[in-house]
């Protein structure tokens, strides 16, 4: 089986892809590559339209190396591109044909997809000088294999390429997301109305699991906040009334991230948790309002940091905002370093329509705890959309 669903199936032609090969084209060319060796999962199912292999989805060892899927494709040859993956994926192909003229499942280890990838090439009598690889997706053995193929190949990093790739957003990618957003948001509105004072930890992220898995979400994280505690891993920890609670997860749509945070309040919220949760509310809002195709990145950091400063709980909260899309911190890259390590190469950068932007305000409060918001906005060509933008306020829990 391969992760498909009803709304998205992997496109059989290179028309329908989320991206343009011309624009794969000239990203190479100006990253001086001459062929692409894709290696992660992430950009293997990006490059083929939105295919994942489910056996592998949540794990990649097997036996006594890996799985490692592979999309070869040549810069100005689309008639050259390979998907070399597992036995296991010959139907996947059958099922649903992938737009790459040569797919190859016959592989075991980390180091036979390599091999086939430079065979492919050599059988087309390409030697190339310059290839592009994931120096964090390749495994040393594949590494090396590559190497003995091709020992006078430069071989360069590619990250940046593949990560302008997929900078602006399809409109079915943009469907995607903002459905993985919304399924998430229910998620957590259920989630919270079910927990019952005296909940752990545990229950309740097992709860908000069993939530986004009905609703068609992989599940992949939730960081979870009782009363004053700032600490957001699993434990025994209780809800109790009066207190505040935090829920921030991240469930998988068809390979698309939605990711927001939302509060919970057990009992009625009174008049100091609504005033803190608007202080961060605005917080939000002045980088909302930044937000349109043209604007300078940096400007929607520069908004929120103003508005920040002036609240009354500025010394204990923070912001910050990051491109997701498939992977959670992705073009456009706004702030250094903060707080996943990268520079911010996007902040004197127009925001294009089509980018999608992850905004969060985060208050530590010293004696209510954890009051954070976190929304997924796309931009579009008049300017934002949020997406999952209901429950902003206090959800009542135990209803």
């Amino acid at each position: 089986m391969s992760f498909l669903h009803p709304d998205y199936i992997h496109p059989s032609s290179s028309d329908d892809l989320p991206y343009s090969l011309d624009h794969l084209d000239a990203l190479m060319d100006a990253a001086g590559i001459d062929v692409l060796l894709a290696t992660s999962k992430h950009s293997v199912r990006y490059l083929l339209g939105g295919y994942q292999f489910i056996f592998f989805s949540a794990m990649d060892a097997i036996g006594h190396s890996r799985y490692l899927p592979v999309l070869v494709y040549v810069k100005g040859q689309p008639d050259g591109a390979a998907f070399i993956g597992n036995k296991m994926e010959g139907g996947e192909g059958q099922n649903h044909p992938f737009w790459v003229p040569r797919f190859e499942p016959a592989t075991w280890n980390a180091t036979e997809p390599v091999d086939l990838a430079a065979a492919h090439l050599k059988e087309r009598g390409i030697s190339p000088e310059r290839i592009g690889i994931e120096p964090s997706f390749i495994p040393i053995d594949a590494y090396q294999s590559l190497q003995t193929a091709f020992p006078a190949a430069d071989l360069r990093n590619a990250t940046g390429v593949l990560e302008r790739l997929r900078a602006v957003k399809s409109p079915t990618e943009l469907k995607l997301l903002k459905l993985a957003t919304e399924k998430i948001s229910a998620s957590i509105v259920a989630t919270v109305q079910a927990t019952q004072e005296g909940w752990s930890k545990f229950e309740v992220i097992e709860k908000i699991k069993a939530e986004e898995l009905s609703r068609g979400l992989m599940f992949d994280y939730c960081l979870l906040t009782l009363g004053a505690s700032h600490n957001r891993a699993a434990s025994s920890q209780t809800w109790q009334t009066g207190e505040v609670l935090s829920i921030d997860s991240g469930g998988n749509y068809t390979g698309y991230i939605g990711d927001i945070c939302r509060m919970g309040f057990l009992g009625e919220p009174d008049a100091e948790a609504k005033d803190l949760l608007a202080q961060v509310e605005s917080v939000q809002q002045a980088a909302f309002a930044k937000i349109a195709p043209g604007t300078r990145g940096g400007d929607v950091i520069d908004a929120a940091n103003a508005v920040k400063a002036s609240i009354d709980g500025a010394s204990y909260t923070d912001f910050y905002a990051h491109g997701m899309g498939i992977i959670t911190h992705e073009v456009p890259f706004l702030v250094k370093n903060h707080p996943v390590t990268y520079e911010a190469e996007d902040a004197d950068q127009p925001l294009q329509a089509g980018m999608v932007v992850s905004v969060e305000t985060t208050m530590l409060h010293p004696t209510r705890g954890y009051i954070k918001l976190e929304d997924t906005v796309a931009v579009t060509e008049t300017g934002f959309e949020l997406f999952g933008a209901d429950a902003r306020g206090y959800t009542l829990g135990g209803q």
